[in-house]
């Protein structure tokens, strides 16, 4: 979810500079089910621009229709979406509209959370019936100070509320340069994630050779900034080399990432942690069980593209504690 509200404040940034005016659309809260659940978010330019989406593309033309009252009085209100009759989904939305206006100060602070991976939470008022409320709106959450999304906002004694933690964007730091590194990159800047690739100065890389990421670490192994491998990290080991896998697994011990895949069959991943073994007798090696090898999840995949597809799978499967089934076999909901 953080990853879509950064591009909705990025989109709101663009507005202000063209003098256009800007509404926030946040589903806050459902009865029965809908293609995404509460907490998903979408920015509506005065011009009919788009950022994000509330669901699969069919909920979005009603909502830039109620969202011409809002530009219009500057008042925020509710609207209600019964997908039951119009799509099947068996599900009530119900949808925040509210004018998205801050100051500069608060774009930056915004802007600086994001960028440096700040946790923080928005908590949305709002009123499970349709219709115009001064006391609807959200709040930003941010290192105990709270943020009103728009100015002069002040909460509504009767409303509910939706609180939603917002956690760092996931990032993937992808070690290794070859092909298949280029398309797992591609398909993971396609999830929203942040994107880094690692290489070695003698592989004369450049930031251009992956288009879209966000950094490239070209730096020897023992140089790699574990630090910035965070809890909202996966890192999947990739080089096709065994001697600077070797390398980089020395240095990657410490780290504690979300998520760590290891490409290459069983027999090389067992001779890989046999060497390193061998080269460091006196090492705790309790980190090879939390790493992934092969990489992947098993559905056929053979072409590079469907590497990456596996392997982004598993890193959800692992993250999001799942089991890997088809959703025709779950006897529950999709959504637990």
């Amino acid at each position: 979810m953080t990853h879509e509200f950064k591009k909705i404040v990025e989109g709101f940034i663009s507005d202000k500079k063209k003098g256009l005016k800007s509404v926030l659309a946040t589903v806050v809260a459902l009865d029965g089910s809908s293609y995404r659940r509460p907490g998903v978010r979408m920015g509506i330019s005065e011009n009919g621009e788009l950022t994000g989406a509330v669901s699969g593309g069919c909920v979005e033309k009603e909502v830039v229709f109620q969202a011409a009252s809002v530009f219009k009085t500057g008042s925020p209100k509710m609207m209600t979406y019964d997908g039951r009759f119009r799509l099947g989904c068996e599900g009530i939305l119900y949808i925040l509209l509210e004018p998205f206006d801050v100051d500069d100060q608060v774009l930056q602070q915004l802007k600086e959370a994001l960028c440096k991976r700040t946790e923080f939470a928005i908590a949305s008022h709002y009123k499970k019936e349709y219709g115009v409320c001064n006391g609807l709106g959200s709040i930003v959450v941010l290192k105990g100070a709270r943020i009103p999304l728009r100015r002069n906002f002040n909460s509504g004694q009767e409303t509910e509320l939706f609180s939603q933690e917002m956690k760092p964007i996931y990032k993937l730091v992808i070690i290794g340069g070859e092909h298949d590194a280029v398309k797992l990159s591609y398909l993971a800047l396609g999830l929203g994630w942040e994107v880094v690739v690692a290489t070695v100065p003698s592989e004369d890389k450049q930031l251009a050779d992956f288009p879209g990421i966000d950094a490239l670490w070209n730096v020897e192994p023992e140089l790699l900034p574990v630090d910035e491998i965070d809890a909202q990290t996966a890192v999947v080991l990739m080089t096709h080399s065994y001697v600077k896998d070797l390398k980089y697994l020395k240095a990657l011990k410490k780290a504690e990432p979300m998520y760590f895949g290891l490409l290459g069959p069983t027999k090389r991943r067992e001779k890989l942690f046999g060497e390193y073994m061998e080269l460091y007798p006196e090492e705790d090696y309790d980190f090879f069980d939390a790493i992934y090898g092969p990489a992947g999840l098993n559905i056929g995949a053979e072409a590079p593209e469907e590497i990456a597809v596996a392997i982004l799978a598993e890193i959800l499967t692992v993250i999001r504690k799942q089991e890997p089934m088809l959703l025709r076999d779950k006897k529950q909901g999709i959504h637990n």
